[in-house]
């Protein structure tokens, strides 16, 4: 893999910090703005519903751009709205820095992507997603937990200070690391592509059905994830003191998980995402009957985390194989299906713990939307082998490379 992959990666790694780092800030941040904690824990929403609208909306703003000057432009806005933010003495301020961060956080993830994945082999592009992914891991793994204890020490202000000052590095390594590429290869007409024939080329029902299946389950991942504390807490039993101990092993489930499907996702999907799938149903039923049990939470948050990371890998490099001729607007799909489920997922988790129907009710939401991704994955392939003859029927996953 290019060097310059992993330095892409690095910055994924510091933007998802910021992404999840606030949930152990939320109660600092209302104390000191003088808001309640509800409207605190809005900064988290308005930055899930920035990077849903951001990763199409910034990609087509930027098709014109080359590659490098837009992940640079992405990078160093999101580093300066950081800055913005930890210097903020309102919290209107704060709160339009969020979004603001969450757009800069699409469009270099939307670009990162279809970067990443031209850098590489035709039948890599698995392998360089899992590496941009791997960023988003390692930053449940560590940066989460760091930036958790980094607010508790010196306030939450000092946290976004290091989501600034991680992201400063990676600023000089993209300028001199990644080429400055058009967004587009081919014969000169193409080198501008334009936005309305990409858009066109992401109306094909089977990346539509990808897509739709990459939103479900990592609905399902976030959805038990973001309320992965009370869990742990009020029905597994388990004390304050383990619960980052839970959050690290969740990401390093996580990381293992996002590494396998990378190796496999580019030669053997369908090795990952039937089984894994069915796998991933099974686990999160078992969860479910086995929460009270403190030894089976850890054995399963580290499975789940594996075989969820694992799945939803894979399906997004499937829908980069799916965009071939969309190669600059298919990661900001692919990046708002990723965000869709992060914000559909923890509410409607949610609203089942409101109703008063517990904290393993994120649990059944999980098993139930994983369910609803293998049956709409076998509804689709049922319809287009009924729809195909034999000389042209096509699995609806690339199989084979």
């Amino acid at each position: 893999m290019p060097f310059a992959i992993y330095i892409l990666g690095l910055a994924v790694f510091a933007q998802g910090t910021s992404e999840f780092m606030l949930s152990g800030l939320v109660p600092d941040i209302a104390d000191e703005l003088n808001v309640s904690v509800s409207a605190a824990g809005a900064l988290t929403s308005a930055f899930a519903a920035g990077m849903i609208v951001g990763a199409p909306l910034m990609a087509v703003l930027s098709l014109r751009w080359p590659r490098r000057r837009a992940l640079l432009v992405f990078l160093v806005a999101f580093m300066l709205v950081h800055v913005v933010g930890a210097v903020a003495t309102t919290f209107s301020v704060l709160l339009v820095t969020r979004v603001l961060g969450a757009l800069a956080n699409a469009g270099f993830l939307a670009v990162g992507l279809a970067a990443a994945t031209g850098m590489v082999a035709p039948n890599a592009k698995g392998r360089a997603t899992s590496i941009l992914l791997g960023g988003i891991t390692l930053a449940c793994v560590a940066g989460v937990p760091a930036g958790a204890v980094l607010g508790q020490a010196l306030g939450w202000r000092a946290a976004f200070w290091a989501v600034a000052l991680i992201s400063l590095p990676a600023v000089f390594a993209v300028l001199r690391s990644v080429p400055d590429t058009v967004q587009a290869t081919g014969d000169p007409d193409e080198a501008r592509p334009r936005a309305r024939r990409e858009l066109r080329a992401l109306r094909g029902p089977r990346l539509l059905v990808v897509l739709l299946l990459a939103a479900l389950v990592n609905a399902a991942t976030f959805c038990t994830f973001t309320y992965l504390t009370p869990l742990v807490i009020n029905v597994s039993g388990l004390s304050e003191r383990w619960v980052p101990a839970m959050l690290a092993l969740f990401g390093l489930g996580s990381f293992a998980g996002v590494t396998i499907g990378g190796r496999l996702s580019d030669t053997r999907p369908m090795r990952v995402l039937i089984p894994g799938g069915i796998a991933l149903l099974a686990g999160w039923g078992i969860f479910t009957a086995a929460a009270g049990s403190p030894a089976a939470a850890f054995l399963l948050v580290f499975v789940q985390g594996a075989l969820s990371f694992a799945v939803g890998s894979t399906l997004i490099a499937q829908v980069l194989y799916a965009a071939t001729q969309a190669p600059s607007l298919g990661g900001s799909f692919a990046t708002a299906a990723l965000n869709v489920g992060a914000a559909v997922g923890p509410a409607i988790g949610g609203l089942t713990i409101a109703a008063g129907l517990g904290y393993r009710s994120p649990l059944w939401v999980s098993a139930l939307m994983v369910a609803a991704a293998l049956v709409t994955a076998g509804l689709a392939q049922v319809i287009q082998r009924l729809r195909s003859t034999p000389r042209e029927e096509t699995p609806p996953f690339r199989t084979t490379v």
